[in-house]
């Protein structure tokens, strides 16, 4: 019998608010809900308000196949939610309320087991804007076998202490290309190559994979000492929120199902492409429909 892989993904469930609807969303809960369509047993460690959000909330996860037996409920802050402004070329720009039920999150000693029985364990920047669930997070990292770190950069919620902090905990890092160049430069780098800046952090850092997204333009992947690169799909964007949270969670998902690192990045490519043209950050992406995109021949 096949083991069964499990993530565990940890900080911010809410919703998307766009001028003319709203939708679930959040980077760790878009990574969890696309690791578990790719057969990862997945489960979201967050907190959520006593309000309606939260209950259509739940339920959405549970519909995704999302454990949420660690998910809190908070009596005093509301279920979260953001204000998504999208440029013309469908790139969004981010107001996050504060507080929040998620920035409140307490630890456990459920979720101490969770991520203990875990294969892997995902967590961003902007859960640590807050004490309390930065707390929660850094009592958790400990208990993890493989820890994730996918930067998360909404100013003002980082500052550099706390950046080079979660590095040092990660063994896979995920950055966007401007990420990337900020904490590097940051760090010390000199240098304007985004190979150069990919290396220098693999040097600062413990982290044996390091994967950087160039929008439409691909990915770069370091993995187990080698490089990997996609040159990105052609597609009409329709808004890129969640794009790079498809993105991760494939990649993770693949490369923790034993695929080859190239044919893991060239998938996450293609799913991170799909989700920028179509609407919301979780549309649902059919095998055959992602086969034929990746193989039009």
């Amino acid at each position: 019998m096949t083991k069964k892989i499990k993530a565990v993904c940890f900080g911010e469930i809410l919703y998307d608010v766009f001028p003319d609807k709203e939708r679930i969303g959040g980077a760790p809960l878009n990574v969890a809900s696309r690791l578990a369509s790719m057969g990862i047993e997945t489960e979201m460690i967050s907190k959520v308000g006593n309000d309606d959000k939260a209950e259509r909330l739940l339920e959405y996860l549970r519909s995704r196949n999302i454990e949420t037996a660690n998910i809190e409920k908070d009596e005093q802050h509301p279920t979260g939610v953001v204000k998504v402004k999208l440029s013309a070329g469908g790139s969004a720009t981010y107001e996050i309320n504060y507080p929040s039920a998620w920035d409140r999150i307490n630890t456990s000693e459920g979720m101490k087991r969770s991520v203990q029985q875990s294969d892997a364990f995902v967590f961003g920047s902007l859960v640590c804007r807050d004490e309390v669930s930065r707390k929660a997070l850094f009592e958790l990292i400990p208990k993890a076998k493989y820890r994730v770190l996918d930067f998360n950069l909404r100013p003002p919620h980082y500052t550099e202490d706390l950046l080079m902090e979660l590095m040092q905990h990660a063994e896979f890092i995920k950055f966007n290309d401007d990420e990337l160049f900020e904490i590097a430069a940051i760090m010390g780098s000199k240098y304007n190559s985004l190979e150069q800046n990919l290396l220098f952090m693999a040097v600062k850092s413990n982290a044996k994979t390091i994967c950087v997204t160039k929008g439409r333009h691909g990915a770069v992947l370091m993995h187990e000492k080698k490089m990997y690169y996609n040159s990105g799909y052609k597609v009409k964007v329709k808004d890129t929120v969640g794009a790079g949270d498809s993105f991760l969670g494939t990649l993770l998902a693949k490369l923790l199902q034993g695929a080859e690192p190239q044919t893991a990045l060239d998938t996450a490519c293609a799913v991170g492409a799909l989700v920028a043209a179509r609407e919301g950050a979780n549309p649902e992406i059919p095998a055959e429909a992602l086969q034929s995109f990746i193989n039009p021949y």
